[in-house]
């Protein structure tokens, strides 16, 4: 599918967009800012490049926009109104006309207390007075190197009950060293930080992948669930056992390979990707998302990348409009399918097109899951009307 052939869409009408590929973290919020048009906003959503030292963007923002809260995270690539970028300081500004917020930030993260962090949320929903008429969702962006965020989002579907939950686990480009959240002018470390929304304006949550199980099925023999690591599978050499399975050579695993060759678990009808992040010692796989003793896992195949994101980021409301812009948190293993493939300039194309801004993760939350190698996002209408989950 050629996505050239998408026109260009004009730039989103209910949040403000501030973008810099400046090297310097000061240099590049100001730029940013300066291009940030004055929304009257409730608060700014900073998405930061590994390049750019997150302490000085946090608090050069704080600076400057002393009395607009920020929110934000590090990553491992940004989606601006260009597609996708790997150098640019995202700023997305969010209106008081059309949203209110409250948020908490959950640290120390590691490890997740499940009754206290649904009990914070459930105190901050309650203390947060509602709005007439207006809808709620939350954001969660939590650090992407805790191995905490499945207890986490399942604790905070738990205290929120029925309020959606929806966001992306923090993450630095391809390093795996160090992720940080942002909250309260700093940039935090082993933390997650919530967001708490109302809005005016109807909203649809969306998930997808582009992946089908094969017949090629493997069983988790040895595991370190706590570290999400896998020792041995069908009661080999984890590694060892997934190279073969995939028909390559230990020496070639490497997250381009292990985008291109995910694993699946199934939950009820559905599948869900559980990435592979690395090799790790004598053969062991280092996971993205929860692993335990006995989990059956299946190989899956790819199915066309591009026309399952322009299908499914297809996204009319019941009147026939597309959405004013989607929040987008996209997988980094699903990037770097695509520009394996030579396909990143038509992806950007599309992410234009549908108008998507926001950021490459190291996982991302849906629905009370935690899952890898998918889009989650929140899509928002030019209405009022309130349209079903």
């Amino acid at each position: 599918m050629d996505a050239a052939v998408h026109q260009t869409q004009p730039s989103p009408s209910l949040v403000g967009v501030g973008v810099s590929h400046a090297r310097d973290p000061v240099a590049a919020v100001r730029e940013a800012l300066a291009s940030l048009r004055e929304t009257g906003s409730c608060f700014v959503l900073a998405f930061v490049p590994d390049a750019l030292d997150p302490h000085i963007v946090v608090s050069e923002m704080g600076r400057l926009l002393p009395s607009t809260p920020v929110f934000g995270c590090t990553t491992a690539g940004q989606i601006t109104n260009s597609g996708y970028q790997d150098d640019a300081l995202l700023l997305i500004a969010f209106p008081k006309d059309h949203f209110r917020c409250a948020s908490t930030l959950i640290k120390p993260l590691k490890p997740v207390s499940i009754e206290q962090t649904a009990t914070e949320a459930r105190r901050l929903s309650t203390r947060f007075q509602r709005t007439a008429n207006w809808n709620r969702l939350a954001l969660i962006f939590a650090d992407g190197l805790s191995k905490q965020e499945d207890v986490l989002v399942a604790a905070l579907e738990a205290g929120l009950e029925d309020v959606p939950v929806c966001g992306g686990s923090a993450g630095h480009g391809l390093a795996f060293d160090e992720t940080f959240v942002l909250h309260g002018g700093q940039a935090h470390g082993n933390a997650a930080l919530l967001v708490l929304l109302e809005t005016d304006l109807s909203f649809l949550e969306l998930g997808f992948d582009h992946f089908l199980p094969t017949e090629k099925r493997m069983v988790v023999t040895r595991a370190v669930p706590e570290e999400r690591l896998v020792l041995e599978i069908n009661g080999s050499p984890a590694a060892q056992e997934y190279a073969r399975l995939i028909e390559r050579d230990i020496a070639d695993l490497s997250p381009q390979v292990f985008a291109e060759n995910p694993v699946l678990v199934r939950n009820h009808n559905a599948w869900h990707v559980r990435a592979i992040q690395q090799v790790v010692g004598d053969n062991a796989l280092s996971f993205f998302s929860a692993i335990d003793d006995g989990l059956l896992l299946t190989l899956g195949r790819g199915q066309e990348i591009l026309r399952t994101m322009d299908t499914c980021l297809s996204l009319p409301d019941r009147a026939g409009a597309k959405p004013d812009f989607i929040l987008g948190f996209d997988c980094f293993l699903r990037r770097l399918e695509i520009e394996q493939n030579g396909l990143t300039k038509p992806a950007s194309e599309l992410l234009k097109s549908h108008r998507v801004l926001g950021f490459n993760t190291y996982g991302e939350q849906h629905r009370g899951v935690h899952v890898n190698q998918t889009f989650v996002g929140i899509a928002f209408f030019p209405t009022t009307e309130r349209l079903p989950f």
